[in-house]
């Protein structure tokens, strides 16, 4: 099956692009804008509509296969690539893209995958967010070929274990609602919750981090008044952005102290802690995740997993501080990798050298790229997958649950 015909639209994401560098240098929040400058490049406003790219591949039976080009929220920052403007995106896949993708036989993903992750344009490497949106496209254009879900595509062509096909935990994102979405999600009963966004050691962690462990421990008690079944025990992931290495200054055993003291708090729940400390650079943040990893782990008593998120943006990343065992868990961070071929390598590559393997993104995605990554998770069985996009906790989590719930239908019937 070939690829007769492919075009592009404008479009949006689940959420926004925030300029992170303004935000780091002190801009302040007006409502849900922020006032001043933006100083990041291609920027308008620190913070602007999210925009993606919509690839529609045209196949020979007249099947159309989609891919988004999106990027994450903080766009341009920690080493990531520019800002990515959708209309920018349309004239460059239209003067450099569209003809090498038509005539393309698509009844196999992995090699075209690779190509146009690997194609260079003028010497340069395409945006992630283009590798992302047309890998994805021809994902979904191999599936629609061969009659399979994108699921099976890649189970198969990776030659992937285990034939069986399981959801996968859901993890749900409050945003700056931590409040009423955590009801939200304990009403849906959310395998993993809440992220909570603790972004702000004045506001949302504490000097000492008293607020976080207020916090946790309304969090653990609403959960138990709440639940409509007492066997409901989701899993606590919150997300610190570096603040605890901060408040601590970086001292390992007052970190490890204190996230023993949260853990406590949490039970009897599971407690993930994501980007406990960043150092700066990856490979003194590696250490640290490391370091605190041995003392956990040498502390039968503790009930805590930390997951790496920064300095852990590539396939590269993902290996190194896997490799390290830097950290119980690594979010994929689904846009930052590119093509989604690099997606699978970095989800089995946790699996196999036994490191949690988290596929993540990002707020700032689509209804489409959600779907692809979704089925992707499926396929190599990572441990846990976001509810995305958006921070509404409702829309990601109908998405990517509806999303496993009809792969699993399709699936089962053809094997019955």
């Amino acid at each position: 099956m070939k690829i007769i015909d492919a075009l592009c639209s404008e479009g949006l994401t689940g959420f926004y692009f925030d300029d992170q560098n303004a935000i780091k240098q002190g801009a302040l929040m007006d409502g849900f804008m922020y006032k001043g400058e933006p100083v990041s490049p291609k920027f308008s406003a620190i913070r602007q509509p999210g925009e993606s790219l919509s690839i529609m591949l045209i196949l020979e039976d007249g099947s159309i296969a989609y891919g988004d080009a999106t990027a994450v929220q903080y766009s341009g920052a920690g080493g990531r690539d520019p800002l990515f403007l959708a209309r920018e995106g349309k004239t460059f896949f239209y003067r450099y893209i569209k003809d090498r993708l038509i005539g393309l036989d698509v009844s196999q993903f992995r090699q075209n995958a690779e190509t146009f992750d690997r194609l260079q344009v003028n010497n340069l490497r395409l945006h992630t967010a283009m590798r992302y949106g047309i890998t994805g496209a021809l994902l979904d254009a191999t599936a629609k070929a061969t009659r399979q879900t994108m699921a099976e595509v890649v189970r198969n062509e990776y030659n992937l274990p285990n034939p069986s096909y399981e959801t996968i935990p859901i993890f749900a994102q409050t945003g700056d609602e931590r409040y009423t979405n955590v009801d939200k999600m304990i009403i849906k009963e959310v395998d993993v919750m809440p992220h909570a966004l603790i972004n702000n050691i004045e506001t949302k962690l504490g000097h000492q981090g008293e607020i976080l462990k207020e916090y946790v421990q309304w969090l653990r008690n609403r959960i138990i008044n709440k639940r409509m079944r007492e066997d409901y025990e989701p899993i606590l992931h919150i997300d610190v952005y570096g603040t605890i290495g901060i408040i601590f200054d970086y001292n390992y055993k007052k970190m490890f102290n204190y996230l023993k003291e949260l853990s406590n708090v949490a039970a009897p729940f599971l407690l993930r802690v994501e980007g406990p400390v960043d150092e700066g650079e990856r490979e003194k943040t590696m250490i640290a995740l490391r370091t605190l990893r041995e003392m956990i782990d040498a502390d039968p008593t503790v009930h805590v997993e930390i997951v790496a998120d920064e300095w852990c943006n590539t396939l590269e990343d993902v290996q190194y501080f896997t490799d390290h065992k830097a950290g119980h868990m690594v979010q994929v961070k689904t846009p930052d990798l590119g093509g989604v071929n690099n997606i699978i390598e970095a989800l089995r590559y946790c699996l196999k050298h036994g490191m949690g393997a988290y596929s993540g993104g990002s707020c700032n995605e689509t209804n489409i790229s959600a779907e692809i990554t979704t089925s992707i998770a499926m396929a190599c069985e990572a441990k846990q997958v976001l509810a995305k996009p958006g921070m509404g906790a409702d829309e990601g989590i109908m998405i990517v649950k509806n999303h496993m719930a009809r792969t699993l239908a399709l699936i089962e019937r053809r094997q019955s």
